[in-house]
């Protein structure tokens, strides 16, 4: 196998994802732009490799079991094993989303990705993940599902979202639970909050751009074998529960 390191970013067509493939590209990695879209993730492909990166299409769907299997196989083909695994591929479901007048199937949408997607994705890719030296599993999270910002008063933490707040507190405490299982192994799980960045999941409102997004989730992909695991972290440092 070779000793490049070997990542998969999911949702890296664009956006914070891209960002983050692009970063651990530079850092010379081996990196699997996984996304569900063929035209926009070859170009996000093209792109990065023009850029210098070592970047290969991985076709993923995080919601279908199938498309999630035949990624894993294809990364055993091209490398081996994996040494990172970014789940970033996400969505904020339709408006409005105020909780006595929601759609039912908005809330059920946003889980589906944002939270049973990335136990599949995780799932799947733990076989391989557990052939690297050193693995690391990131997941992209938000501020808007901490419990605790929420109820502080004066606390910014955006519109009432029945559907995607709530997604990113599940995420949060199923970051935890793996790591619990995962503490006697060598693999580092953590949560990760890139800000308000300006991408088309909030039509582009948000303050940071996507790369500065991108730079929790790369430092988190590169802790140390003694770093921590089972937290949520933003470029401050810890995020509260």
């Amino acid at each position: 196998m070779s000793e490049q390191t070997i990542a998969l970013v999911t949702g890296a067509n664009k956006g914070i994802g891209y960002e983050i493939a692009a970063g651990l590209g530079d850092l010379g990695w081996r990196v699997g732009v996984g996304a569900r879209d063929d035209e926009r993730r070859e170009v996000a492909v093209a792109k990065l490799r023009a850029a210098g990166v070592d970047a290969f299409g991985v076709p993923l769907d995080v919601t279908d079991g199938a498309s999630v299997t035949a990624a894993a196989g294809l990364i055993e083909d091209r490398a081996g094993r994996l040494d990172v695994l970014v789940n970033n591929a996400g969505i904020t479901g339709s408006a409005p989303q105020m909780p006595t007048t929601v759609n039912i199937a908005t809330v059920r949408a946003a889980l589906e990705t944002n939270v049973i997607g990335v136990i599949r994705v995780t799932n799947a890719m733990l076989p391989l993940l557990r052939r690297s030296s050193s693995p690391r599993i990131v997941n992209m999270s938000s501020s808007v599902g901490s419990l605790t910002l929420q109820t502080t008063p004066g606390a910014e933490t955006g519109p009432i979202a029945v559907a995607y707040s709530p997604s990113k507190t599940y995420l949060n405490a199923v970051t935890v639970q793996y790591a619990k299982e995962l503490r006697d192994t060598n693999i580092l799980i953590n949560a990760a909050c890139p800000g308000f960045c300006a991408t088309d999941l909030n039509g582009f409102r948000g303050v940071r751009t996507p790369q500065q997004g991108a730079a929790i989730a790369i430092r988190l992909a590169t802790l140390p074998d003694d770093g921590p695991t089972g937290g949520f972290f933003d470029d401050a440092g810890e995020v509260p529960w």
